[in-house]
């Protein structure tokens, strides 16, 4: 009777540990905090490095916080960040409601996103977010990296943000699944072996 109880334990933490590796997707306040939508007042502000400390996968969400009426997010091209173009953007964000945009993140590579007001883009209101390109089966054959390099913004040499290879390793790329797998092993093991 015992090995039946050890057997519906450890079938409903496999459960758990699948539907935790297929429902990662996070909301990520940009900046980190409320009201960081703004003119950064020094370098340490910059929007974009805060991205570059995060990992933006398919299907996060950025949610921003800020009053509707001073500002607004809009999702441009490259050339558009590149010279606060607010004229063409890919999408335009007003606050959804109580001050808050949610913008999800459907694809990988970099998303760029700037201040509706020139003059604040121009001041360096602006965003590149950059999301993995999911991991892919390797046949046994292939000797490629378990993970692919992902993108993170970093300053050219002209001074402008531009998206730049940022090497991850197979363990940071594994994040929470790797956690919930390792602790569904040692979960299985002490059923199993004790």
């Amino acid at each position: 009777m015992a090995f039946y109880s050890k057997i519906g334990l450890i079938s409903v933490i496999l459960g758990f540990t699948v539907m935790v590796c297929f429902t990662e997707a996070r909301d990520h306040l940009v900046g980190g905090k409320p009201d960081a939508w703004k003119v950064p007042s020094d370098d340490s502000e910059s929007l974009s490095k805060w991205a570059q400390k995060n990992r933006f996968n398919i299907g996060d969400k950025l949610v921003w916080k800020y009053s509707s009426k001073t500002d607004s997010v809009l999702q441009v091209t490259r050339e558009a960040y590149l010279t606060c173009n607010t004229t063409t953007p890919i999408s335009e964000h007003k606050n959804d409601n109580n001050d808050t945009t949610t913008v999800v993140l459907d694809k990988s590579g970099p998303h760029y996103f700037i201040s509706g007001l020139k003059p604040n883009c121009d001041k360096g209101e602006k965003l590149i977010v950059v999301v993995i390109t999911p991991r892919t089966n390797i046949s046994s054959s292939s000797a490629s990296p378990a993970v692919s390099p992902a993108l993170s913004p970093s300053v050219s040499s002209g001074g402008a943000e531009t998206p730049a290879v940022a090497p991850t390793s197979a363990a940071a790329a594994g994040g929470v699944k790797g956690f919930v797998v390792a602790g569904f092993g040692l979960v299985f093991g002490l059923f199993v072996f004790v």
